[in-house]
C-alpha cells in the first residue's frame, strides 16, 4: 500500500560540529516522498524521498546562503537530494535497518538508517497515518562536500560527520486513487 509523506507533520534535521567546540543544527523545510509499506512483510517495503536542497535552514541567513552555493549544495546545479531504499532488514516488531542510496550533488552512496516504527492512528478526518523515526551519520566528504577553513587554534571550521535525524508521518492513500494513478501512468 502506498503512503505519502505528510511534510507538515514530518522533519528532516541534521547537526554538525562547528569550530570543533559546538554544534550547528539545521533542517530542510521542503521535501516529499512515498513509502510503499508491506505490513505483512516490512522487509518488502520501500522508501523514496526527494528533498529541496534550497530549503536548508540553519537559522542564519548568511550561512544558509553559503550552504546553497557552490562550496556546498550548489542548488542551482543540483536542486535535490534524494534517498531511495534498496533493502530493509527487520530487527524486531518496531525496529529495522533501511539500506538505501543517498544522492547529493550527483554523488550516490549507500547509507543505513536505524529506523523505528511508531505505529498507526486514524485521524478525525478518516485518514490513516503511520509514524517513523530514523537516524544515521554520514561523512560529508564522501559526497564531495569538502569546503572548510583552518582555525588559528588548530582544527577546522566545519566537522566532517553529519548526524541526520528524521521524523516522518505518512498518510495512507486510498486504493482507488492508487489504482487510478497506476492506470494513468500505464497509459502514458
Amino acid at each position: 500500500m502506498q503512503w505519502h509523506i505528510d511534510a507538515a507533520h514530518s522533519a528532516i534535521d541534521f547537526s554538525v560540529r562547528h569550530m570543533m567546540i559546538s554544534t550547528v543544527r539545521g533542517s530542510f523545510a521542503k521535501f516529499g516522498g512515498v513509502v510503499n509499506l508491506d505490513e505483512a512483510d516490512p522487509t518488502r517495503s520501500s522508501v523514496e524521498v526527494q528533498i529541496d536542497a534550497a530549503s536548508i535552514d540553519t537559522r542564519d541567513a548568511q550561512r544558509d546562503a553559503h550552504l546553497r552555493g557552490p562550496d556546498f549544495f550548489d542548488v542551482e546545479t543540483y536542486p535535490h537530494l534524494t534517498f531511495n531504499s534498496t533493502r530493509i532488514e527487520r530487527i524486531d516488531e518496531t525496529r529495522a535497518k533501511i539500506f538505501g542510496d543517498l544522492t547529493i550533488r550527483n554523488v550516490t552512496r549507500e547509507v543505513v538508517l536505524d529506523a523505528e516504527y511508531n505505529g498507526q492512528a486514524k485521524s478525525p478526518w478518516g485518514t490513516t497515518s503511520a509514524g517513523f523515526e530514523a537516524q544515521t551519520k554520514i561523512s560529508r566528504k564522501e559526497w564531495g562536500l569538502t569546503w572548510n577553513a583552518a582555525l588559528e587554534t588548530g582544527g577546522v571550521l566545519v566537522g566532517d560527520e553529519i548526524k541526520i535525524s528524521i521524523q516522518i508521518e505518512v498518510v495512507q492513500q486510498p486504493e482507488e486513487a492508487e489504482e487510478l494513478a497506476e492506470q494513468q501512468a500505464a497509459a502514458s
